[in-house]
């Protein structure tokens, strides 16, 4: 029997750090069952090169990204997702297209590495932590036995995830 994969959807303001760094971390980690996407309401345009040396740390793919905006998912041809996690308080606070199907949504914020100041050593400490912190929450999300929650108590758990 095919197992469903479920398609997912990672937004942040840039789409340059964070929500990549969910999306290589989702794709890799659900080994098949996930197929996650990334994007952004202002998308910067280009990936930050420190979010591909973290997925690559990890053990990630850390190429075949790109920065994109949200629009390419809203249209009559985007996929249905299941989720859609904001990983930033910006996005998590905009006004978000109407997306086809119902997909769950949670907010699951991490701050910001890409705008921490310093060294090189401090600006990756700071991509290190963000890619761990969506990491664990990530591996929190595949745990959860999807098919046998219901809508509601799923909801509750996706939430609680964004908490932990």
């Amino acid at each position: 029997m095919l197992q469903k994969v479920y398609k997912t959807l990672f937004i942040c303001t840039d789409n340059s750090a964070r929500s990549i760094l969910a999306e290589g971390l989702l794709n890799g980690l659900g080994k098949g069952r996930f197929k996650a996407h990334s994007a952004g309401s202002k998308p910067k345009g280009e990936v930050h090169p420190m979010a591909r040396i973290a997925l690559e740390k990890l053990g990630m793919p850390a190429s075949g990204y790109r920065s994109k905006s949200w629009d390419e998912f809203a249209g009559p041809c985007a996929p249905q997702f299941d989720f859609i996690f904001t990983v930033c308080d910006n996005a998590a606070g905009e006004v978000c297209p109407a997306w086809p199907g119902k997909p769950l949504s949670a907010h699951w914020g991490v701050p910001d590495p890409a705008a921490v100041q310093g060294s090189d050593d401090e600006k990756m400490k700071a991509f290190h932590d963000a890619a761990h912190g969506l990491k664990h929450r990530i591996e929190l999300f595949l745990s959860l036995p999807l098919e046998r929650l219901d809508a509601l108590s799923l909801q509750h758990a996706l939430h609680g995830i964004g908490t932990a």
